[in-house]
């Protein structure tokens, strides 16, 4: 059980780093709207990475918590910056959004017993077997990922 504690510790750890490493290097970018992936621009990358971030991974962290097995339906991450990207938003508002994010996701973490990190949810798509835990793994793959695309 220490591993699996352990673990989780630098989990939390690494998901707070990705978050503020991503905002340094999107804030390093010289041109946030010059398409760096399949045509979205650095600044797109952001809004998207932090949407994902609060109303993906961090509401079904949150849920998974608070919830007795919530049901998440699926999320349409093209659809949904087609329908609510703002290229005025400030990227500066964005990166901090997602560090703040992030940051609160895991204080409420940290604050858990063990046990809630097991806690089950379901995908309306994919079915069963997802824990809090799965979540926050998917939270910080995603990050990366995109941490990644903007790194190269």
């Amino acid at each position: 059980m220490e591993q699996l504690n352990e673990y989780r510790a630098r989990l939390l750890d690494r998901l707070e780093e990705a978050a503020r490493d991503f905002r340094a290097a999107l804030q390093s970018v010289k041109e946030a709207y010059a398409p760096l992936m399949e045509g979205w621009c650095a600044h797109q990358i952001a809004v998207h990475t932090r949407d994902v971030e609060k109303m993906v991974y961090g509401a079904r962290i949150r849920r998974s918590i608070a919830e007795e097995n919530p049901v998440f339906e699926n999320f349409d991450g093209e659809t949904w910056m087609a329908g609510h990207y703002d290229p005025d938003e400030s990227l500066a508002s964005i990166l901090d959004g997602l560090v703040d994010s992030v940051s609160q996701t895991v204080a409420a973490l940290r604050s858990l017993p063990p046990a809630a990190w097991s806690r089950p949810s379901q995908h309306a798509t994919y079915g069963g077997g997802f824990t809090t835990q799965t979540w926050v793994e998917r939270s910080l793959a995603h990050i990366e990922e995109h941490l990644e695309t903007v790194r190269q």
